[in-house]
């Protein structure tokens, strides 16, 4: 079964210890409520830099990312929907869903990323 990565781009980290837990539980039963569609929970991130051509690394945008999660979906609507049940975008968090290709040696010849 394809899987797809949710980008977790942004977010509002709750202020208080209290609304922190609050959204950390929250998540957990969203985490449970998905099952085994789960690949791979969680990624936090943290400081996130862009590396720039001419080689300086600057300081990401505002919508860096702060985590990603790796799900399996049969298609890209079943991806979206777990995407819209995700407690992240309770905190002002954007979701970016991709499908992930699997690069075979022969694909990664191609160069439209089929196997020829």
């Amino acid at each position: 079964m394809p899987q797809s990565v949710l980008v977790y781009l942004g977010g509002r980290i709750p202020p208080s210890r209290e609304e922190r837990k609050a959204h950390f539980g929250k998540y957990q039963r969203w985490l449970i409520s998905i099952g085994d569609v789960v690949v791979c929970p969680a990624v936090p991130l943290k400081d996130t830099l862009t590396v720039q051509p001419d080689g300086p690394a600057v300081p990401g945008n505002p919508t860096a990312r702060s985590g990603l999660s790796v799900i399996r979906a049969g298609s890209m609507a079943e991806a979206l929907e777990v995407a819209k049940s995700c407690p992240f975008l309770g905190i002002n968090g954007i979701l970016e869903v991709s499908e992930m290709l699997e690069i075979s040696d022969r694909a990664a010849q191609s160069t439209d990323g089929k196997p020829d």
